[in-house]
């Protein structure tokens, strides 16, 4: 396996995400609640362990990857934060703050995050191709919620559907074209170290303080105790997954 074709696959899961969202608005809790526990499984079983075999392989010292797992959490904290550029509800906006550019500029912004994605497949094969399975399949599910946002933000600031299916085929196309520029990308093991540090952070953000709290927000009243047997689920199908092809 190589990083190209489950880039591909990245293509289709934020295709079908936006799709979704166009149709199963109201579904929507469930999928999110498995995805939350995906990214929280691949934090927890495969990129710290992986982290701590590169700094006992190589001697390194791996309190820098631990520095930047958080500077990764409040990075893209503050970029959510200042930018917008994760789901949007519809009670946060007054007729006023609802303007199309602003969509599409939001749209942008998810779209060079999913081309980050991208890269980051990339070089978590330089890793290892275990790394850069598990890597993937967290992009995956990941990149099923970005084609959500997408669209979502692009209609909620009163853009068409049209509109917005081109700015979900951008960010589609985006994790392809990063996993393509990461074969011009070589990183040396302590670099690599570093960066997975920082991608769970990344993940760990979007998991637990983004993708989960949106799930419950979305939800119906008794659904609480459904919705988090599938958090846990999505954690140990990642389990699972890292002990079958690790």
């Amino acid at each position: 396996m190589s990083p190209i074709p489950l880039s591909l696959a990245t293509f289709f899961s934020t295709l079908c995400g936006g799709l979704f969202a166009l149709k199963f608005n109201d579904r929507l809790h469930f999928i999110l609640s498995f995805t939350a526990g995906v990214l929280l499984g691949v934090v927890a079983f495969d990129l710290l362990p992986e982290i701590f075999s590169i700094a006992h392989e190589h001697n390194y010292d791996p309190s820098g990857a631990m520095t930047t797992l958080v500077l990764g959490f409040l990075v893209f904290h503050a970029f959510e934060k200042f930018f917008i550029v994760h789901m949007v509800h519809d009670k946060d906006y007054t007729g006023g703050h609802r303007h199309p550019k602003i969509g599409v500029l939001s749209a942008l912004a998810l779209t060079g995050h999913s081309f980050m994605d991208g890269v980051g497949i990339g070089l978590g094969f330089q890793v290892s191709p275990a790394v850069g399975t598990v890597v993937a399949l967290a992009v995956i599910a990941h990149d099923f919620c970005d084609g959500l946002n997408t669209v979502g933000l692009m209609l909620v600031n009163r853009n068409t559907k049209r509109r917005a299916f081109h700015l979900l085929l951008a960010d589609a196309a985006a994790p392809v074209v990063g996993a393509a520029v990461s074969y011009a990308i070589k990183v040396p093991p302590e670099m690599l170290m570093l960066y997975l540090g920082f991608f769970a952070g990344f993940l760990l953000y979007i998991g637990a303080a983004d993708v989960l709290p949106e799930a419950h927000s979305r939800s119906k009243p008794g659904m609480t105790a459904g919705l988090i047997v599938l958090t846990c689920l999505g954690a140990e199908f990642i389990g699972l997954v890292v002990r079958l092809i690790g």
